[in-house]
């Protein structure tokens, strides 16, 4: 498959989003690196209003400077999602100043066996639910209200291939994201009729730092341009699931209907570890 660049993927995207109802106020959780800040560079235009947040203050501060460059509004916050009272202040009044049309609750962080065949340990563990299920649940439920007044909006819920199989390497991390899919999946459910739309992101493999402290086999992977691509044509349709790359969900899905011991022993097959880079778990 070709490689298409960061700049390639934004313009398309931009294109794109012009021949739909494109939301004016975007928000991103997790915005200071990977997907998140590939996102909101793709969402970055005049006009559009952008609340970004993440725990890196530096990497943050660089991708809202990037995104003012491209004509777009832009509020920035330090924020770790798992504050719930931070998260609800500062939506709430970014939904009060602009109206919430899209979030985007892609905070997330990737723990498991780590490079020395060591497990990750309960605080660890604790803390990976905090942030990728809690962090979503924060995000959402504070936006829920508002949207549901108006009757519009949308919400995308960044879940993982991971969600569809446990794998020994990464117990939380695949707990934490079989989570925010039920959840995804209910609330869409539940919001059918109110005019909100519910979109369930279920990436696999694709170039980021939480790929890299993945020290395994990876199969099928995107680039992020490519990613970024699947991600924004998906929202743009209002999908309800979003997933990529196929192959490897189906994969991944023939391993949970297998009987469970066949299934261990596939999964065991592709044992990993994580490398402990603390300043790239932080997004």
């Amino acid at each position: 498959m070709p490689s298409v660049s960061s700049g390639d993927v934004a313009k398309s995207s931009k294109s794109s989003m012009e021949t739909q109802t494109a939301p004016r106020c975007v928000v991103i959780s997790g915005a200071s690196s990977g997907l998140g800040a590939a996102l909101a560079r793709a969402y970055a235009a005049p006009g559009r209003i952008l609340g970004l947040c993440g725990r890196n203050e530096t990497r943050l501060a660089a991708v809202a400077e990037a995104c003012r460059q491209q004509g777009a509004q832009v509020h920035a916050a330090r924020l770790d999602v798992g504050d719930a009272a931070s998260v609800a202040a500062w939506l709430n009044q970014l939904d009060a100043a602009h109206g919430i049309d899209l979030l985007i609750a892609n905070a997330g962080v990737s723990a498991g066996t780590r490079a020395n065949g060591s497990p990750e340990g309960l605080e660890t563990a604790c803390g990976v639910v905090r942030t990728n299920l809690l962090g979503v649940m924060n995000c959402v439920e504070t936006v829920l209200p508002g949207m549901l007044a108006r009757q519009r909006g949308h919400i995308a819920v960044v879940a993982s291939i991971a969600a569809y199989r446990g794998l020994p390497d990464s117990p939380s991390y695949c707990a934490s994201k079989a989570g925010v899919l039920a959840y995804g999946e209910a609330l869409r459910g539940a919001l059918a009729a109110g005019g909100v739309h519910v979109s369930v992101i279920v990436p696999g493999f694709f170039a980021s730092p939480m790929s890299v402290r993945y020290q395994g086999r990876k199969l099928f992977p995107l680039t992020e341009a490519q990613a970024v691509a699947r991600v924004i044509g998906g929202l743009n349709r209002h999908a309800a699931r979003i997933v990529f790359p196929l192959r490897l969900a189906v994969l991944m899905r023939a391993a949970d209907l297998l009987p469970p011991r066949l299934g261990d022993r596939i999964i065991r097959a592709f044992a990993f570890r994580i490398e402990d880079r603390p300043d790239e778990a932080a997004t």
